[in-house]
């Protein structure tokens, strides 16, 4: 029984899919969107919206080293809370968007663009 499961694994350990989140969750913060695969770009989001909601917050120290966690890229962190979390203060919720843009060619897996809103 799947009680209480509710995270996609995504084919890969957890170290892995950690390391594989935290490089794009980077990569979107700095070129404002990025090309994947539609599963992949679906489990991003729900991460990337949570850290935008603490940036919009209030910059504090706590919420930076919060962030860090996920984020380890100095200015990739300071663009989520000097620009990014800013741009949203009057949003609640719904900064990306995910559009579907066909599929791959070598194994036919559903590809997403994933981009954060410029409001």
């Amino acid at each position: 029984m799947r009680h209480l499961v509710n995270k996609s694994k995504l084919g890969r350990t957890k170290s892995h899919r950690e390391a594989m989140l935290r490089n794009q969750i980077t990569s979107l913060i700095l070129y404002g969107k990025i090309e994947t695969t539609l599963a992949k770009a679906r489990f991003l989001r729900s991460n990337v919206e949570k850290l935008i909601t603490r940036a919009k917050i209030e910059d504090t120290i706590h919420n930076r080293r919060i962030a860090r966690k996920v984020i380890q890229n100095k200015d990739a962190l300071n663009k989520l809370f000097k620009e990014i979390g800013p741009k949203f203060k009057n949003r609640n919720g719904g900064y990306t968007r995910i559009i579907k843009t066909g599929f791959r060619k070598g194994d036919d897996a559903p590809m997403a663009v994933i981009e954060i809103l410029s409001e």
